[in-house]
């Protein structure tokens, strides 16, 4: 069930949106922090990447007792963005803002389909007690129909990045019942400290979330390459004139080869040769990484497919880290869901 719920969002006198918003947390190293706190002093950042959780509490209060922040009346968001990705095709997401309820992954209503780590989620779990405030929310999938269609008329929050542009709609107060379970798409640190932030405070039952239709035309899975210094063991491999990109395929020495894999995802065979893994989108970047001497080879991945997320998530598996890449990120700092 996906609930409406009182968004705090940034009122029109506190700057200009594009120097307000922000990538999520989790893509933003210290250079881009740096600049995006620069941009404005309202800028998200100062909450979602703070000096402190305590640092970031207090900015929140400020903000909300300046009016540079104001609540909502109750309501679901519709959610669009439109880019064009890694592939040069230009699409349009589409997705629903709402509020969910936090339960474990036990009960099967949500459920994950990558590894998570224990360092961010202490680190978000902190803030988040700090705050009281879901500050970026979750991306979730379902398995059904689109359950809204988008308003007419303006949007009343438009931002372009340069990449991406977002545009949200106000929806009616109506809780949306939707075909479960969800799986997990981006945010599973976050969902997971919101559930044990539930354990801590029972009465807050739901957490931030944007929910994307598997059917959406517009949802397109990614791969994300891999790049490693020291090549573990010897792939079962042919060499081939150019990159198959039908096929899991290998870069090293100026050449290109395809791997027998003996696995249907891609990411899981690449763990054989290896432990040690950077990670880039970009096959050009990862093929340019390995011709500069800095990395013995380059694994040119495929990336799953929406079905297999969903039959890996509903078989209680997950996949290795990075084996998804969801493009774009939702953007962060249009709204906000005070606990």
């Amino acid at each position: 069930m996906l609930s409406p719920f009182r968004a705090l969002r940034y009122d029109s006198g506190a700057g200009e949106l594009t120097d307000l918003v922000a990538p999520p947390y989790d893509v933003i190293g210290a250079d881009l922090r740096e600049e995006l706190a620069a941009r404005d002093a309202h800028n998200v950042v100062h909450l979602t990447l703070p000096e402190s959780p305590e640092a970031a509490a207090e900015t929140l209060a400020a903000w909300r007792a300046d009016g540079t922040l104001r609540e909502e009346e109750p309501a679901l968001w519709w959610i669009e963005q439109t880019f064009t990705g890694p592939d040069g095709v230009e699409r349009t997401r589409e997705g629903i803002a709402g509020a969910i309820e936090a339960t474990p992954y036990a009960a099967g209503d949500v459920l994950p389909h990558e590894r998570t780590h224990a360092a961010p989620k202490e680190d978000r779990l902190r803030l988040l007690r700090a705050t009281r405030t879901q500050l970026e929310p979750i991306f979730l999938l379902y398995d059904g129909d689109p359950a809204a269609s988008r308003p007419a008329g303006e949007p009343e929050l438009e931002v372009d990045d340069g990449a991406v542009t977002t545009r949200v709609w106000r929806l009616p107060a109506e809780e949306l019942d939707l075909p479960g379970p969800l799986v997990i798409a981006d945010g599973h640190h976050r969902y997971e400290t919101a559930v044990a932030y539930r354990e801590e405070h029972p009465e807050a039952e739901r957490t931030f979330a944007v929910v994307v239709s598997m059917r959406s035309p517009g949802l397109e899975i990614f791969p994300t390459h891999r790049i490693v210094a020291d090549l573990g063991g010897e792939p079962d491999a042919i060499m081939t004139s150019n990159w198959d990109q039908s096929s899991l395929a290998l870069y090293r020495e100026g050449n290109f080869f395809r791997v027998d894999s003996r696995d249907d995802l891609d990411a899981r065979e690449v763990d054989r040769y290896g432990s040690e893994f950077d990670y880039t989108p970009n096959a050009d970047e990862a093929i340019e990484a390995v011709d500069s001497g800095l990395y013995e080879a380059a694994f040119l991945v495929r990336a799953p497919s929406v079905s297999q997320v969903a039959e890996f998530a509903k078989r209680g598996e997950t996949m290795p880290q990075k084996s998804t890449f969801f493009y774009p990120k939702l953007t962060s700092g249009l709204l906000f869901f005070p606990l």
